[in-house]
């Protein structure tokens, strides 16, 4: 399956102006593409627009730190370039679960919508990946670099979002990998 753009003929520095991306905090490079004009009340009371979403570029080697969004969830959906590998870990702690997320291989059955990271697979390729809402993430582009599209519902707020590194340690999840940090 050909991807736009060809990962052979494409930098991601190419991708970046092309895409007029800009750095992101937890690492890699993003651009809000549409914010919901519909507003809703989450379930702590907070309003927040209905639904976000984001192109999220890795160049090859790149590292999304540890982070999580509070209140929301976020589904990670591959668009171009090498497959990039997603970890996830609930909120209380435990092991981090390995995902990649990748073109599908094949025609697109149900083993190609992806599942939600609670349903705790063993390394699961698909080309999306559904995050629940205060579960840690954190990614890593292993080949050139990787684009993916990030749709968070409700929508995505900064002061939702915590890096783990800006916890104090005591407040780190057991199983949350250093090299993420």
């Amino acid at each position: 399956m050909a991807s736009w753009p060809d990962p052979a003929l494409t930098s991601a520095a190419e991708l970046v102006e092309r895409l007029r991306l800009q750095p992101h905090p937890e690492g890699g490079w993003y651009r809000e593409n549409h914010r919901s004009g519909a507003q809703v009340r989450r379930q702590d009371g907070a309003t927040r627009s209905a639904l976000t979403q984001i192109f999220y570029l890795l160049p090859g080697g790149g590292l999304s730190r540890w982070h999580r969004v509070r209140g929301s969830d976020e589904v990670w959906q591959f668009l171009a370039g090498d497959p990039l590998e997603l970890w996830t870990l609930p909120p209380e702690g435990g092991e981090a679960q390995l995902h990649r997320l990748a073109p599908p291989a094949g025609p697109l059955g149900d083993e190609a919508v992806g599942p939600s990271a609670v349903q705790r697979p063993a390394v699961h390729e698909a080309p999306s990946l559904s995050v629940p809402a205060g579960w840690w993430q954190a990614a890593r582009a292993p080949g050139r670099w990787s684009l993916v599209s990030c749709v968070v519902g409700p929508g995505f707020a900064f002061e939702d979002f915590d890096l783990l590194n800006q916890l104090p340690v005591h407040q780190h999840p057991l199983g949350a990998a250093e090299a993420f940090l």
